[in-house]
């Protein structure tokens, strides 16, 4: 193979060309609320994802760099997503860091590098393209953590977030390593006809398969690998918690899908049965531990993790008994599940901001107290939001929930059964720390009466997410056809 096809890769070439255009534009402005530069990254940000769902909506899929990288419509939805939530995330951030002097140009360029190595993730084709594009968007995470140079609980978090971070980028290229090893090539789909061909060590595999898996889980923040979680979350600035709690997670679920199902599909039986453990831990450990916490960063982060075992349950979903006909629902239903979480996510933390003000961070449960009273456009916003991650109707994130259960059910196995039990019994004990904010919100006095002030799009954005989450509910069947689309023109 000779192709470049360079043209393939013009929103990510786009991308880096701004990136680098905006860090040198920061240099002269001399603006405090860094207008130029803002503009500059939400412009980027829209055209990148501009021309990933313009070539989704066309069903481009083309190899380019030697077969190192495929555009397909999983990577452009995904992609184009990814940049549309990194904008809201800027929006949403803005006059939360303008007010904590961390309205600089590295927030803007590392999120804007972040979203790089996002985009290189969800269309690689080769191990060592995944690894780059993780270290990418990893190290800028890294950075962005640590932006409040002088707040030491931000810069354990980013202490913890490396070290840890580094641990599991080890165990995943040591996996990647022994896939070399027994196959004798670093493409995915090569890898794919070696192990098709039978004629590989399974020994060395399934070895392989565990530190795959087990880097793979940390970067979802599922249990057991989940201890960063809820420190980052609540160490981190509320922005970069925001950031690293939306796009990534795509990330995460994008070469999750390309390692496992692209191109270690012969060993389903395997990796499905290593992801239903994942999955119950985490849903335990994150609705068990969520009932105890008071940080509603902390409490939102132990959230994650039980939302991130519930996405497992349909990758664990997908072959039944060497049948691979469930694959597509299965994969689809947990694709729907990761991009409406992302969407809930963007919103709740957002409030989260919304409520903070200077000198003083809206981090604990008791901060939501008489929101009602206060505002109540925005006590229903929130309320919309933390329905949808409860998974209650009519909200998009009972859909999602039941989209997953559906493609359980439809193996007919009795593990399925009971596992598909056992996760609605869970999200029962979720529900309770969900409707413990709603409570608050709409019965406890407040502890203050000031009046809640935000920029009008910073307000947009959120009425648009609150509304959005109830429309999506009532009405799923345009994203989930999204999502299916995607899945079945990644696999084909």
């Amino acid at each position: 193979m000779t192709y470049m096809n360079w043209s393939a890769l013009t929103p990510e070439l786009l991308l880096l060309g701004m990136a680098l255009v905006v860090s040198m534009v920061d240099l002269w402005v001399k603006d405090p609320g860094r207008r130029p530069t803002y503009w500059l990254s939400q412009l980027t940000l829209l055209m990148v994802a501009g021309l990933h769902l313009w070539k989704f909506h066309k069903g481009y899929s083309v190899v380019a760099m030697q077969g190192l990288v495929g555009t397909d419509p999983l990577s452009h939805l995904l992609a184009g997503l990814s940049a549309l939530v990194t904008a809201g995330v800027l929006l949403l951030s803005r006059p939360y860091a303008q007010a904590r002097e961390m309205l600089r140009g590295e927030l803007f360029t590392l999120s804007l590098f972040m979203l790089l190595g996002v985009c290189i993730m969800v269309s690689a084709r080769h191990f060592l393209v995944i690894y780059l594009g993780l270290e990418l968007m990893s190290l800028s995470l890294y950075a962005l953590v640590a932006l409040r140079r002088d707040h030491a609980v931000s810069t354990e978090a980013a202490m913890k977030y490396f070290v840890l971070g580094a641990l599991a980028s080890g165990f995943l290229l040591y996996g990647l390593s022994m896939m070399y090893g027994a196959t004798g090539s670093l493409s995915i789909p090569q890898v794919y006809l070696a192990l098709s061909s039978g004629q590989v060590n399974q020994g060395v595999l399934v070895f392989g398969l565990v530190f795959i898996v087990a880097g793979l889980a940390f970067k979802l923040g599922a249990a057991p690998f989940h201890m960063w979680v809820p420190d980052v979350y609540q160490g981190a600035p509320t922005a970069v918690t925001l950031l690293i709690g939306t796009a990534p997670k795509l990330a995460a679920f994008a070469i999750t899908l390309r390692l496992l199902v692209e191109g270690l599909f012969t060993l389903a039986v395997d990796w499905q049965q290593m992801l239903l453990v994942l999955s119950v831990m985490s849903m335990i450990v994150g609705n068990v531990v969520a009932i105890a916490q008071t940080n509603i960063k902390r409490m939102l982060a132990y959230s994650t993790i039980a939302q991130m075992g519930f996405m497992l349950l349909g990758l664990a979903s997908g072959v039944v008994k060497g049948d691979a006909l469930p694959a597509a629902s299965a994969y689809s239903s947990s694709l729907f599940y990761a991009v409406t979480y992302v969407f809930t996510t963007l919103g709740s933390f957002g409030m989260v901001m919304l409520l903070a003000r200077q000198g003083h961070e809206a981090e604990q449960l008791q901060d939501f107290a008489g929101l009602s009273q206060r505002s109540p456009w925005y006590a229903l916003v929130m309320t919309l939001l933390i329905l949808s991650l409860a998974g209650i109707p009519p909200t998009v994130g009972f859909y999602a929930k039941l989209s997953v259960l559906q493609a359980m059910i439809a193996t007919q196995e009795p593990l399925y059964f009971q596992l598909a039990v056992l996760a609605v019994l869970l999200s029962l004990v979720g529900a309770y720390y969900y409707l413990r904010v709603i409570k608050l919100m709409w019965f406890d006095a407040p502890a203050e009466r000031q009046a809640i002030q935000a920029p009008w799009d910073v307000r947009a954005l959120l009425s648009f997410n609150g509304a959005a989450v109830l429309a999506l509910g009532i009405l799923p069947a345009g994203l989930m056809e999204a999502c299916k689309q995607a899945i079945v023109g990644s696999l084909a």
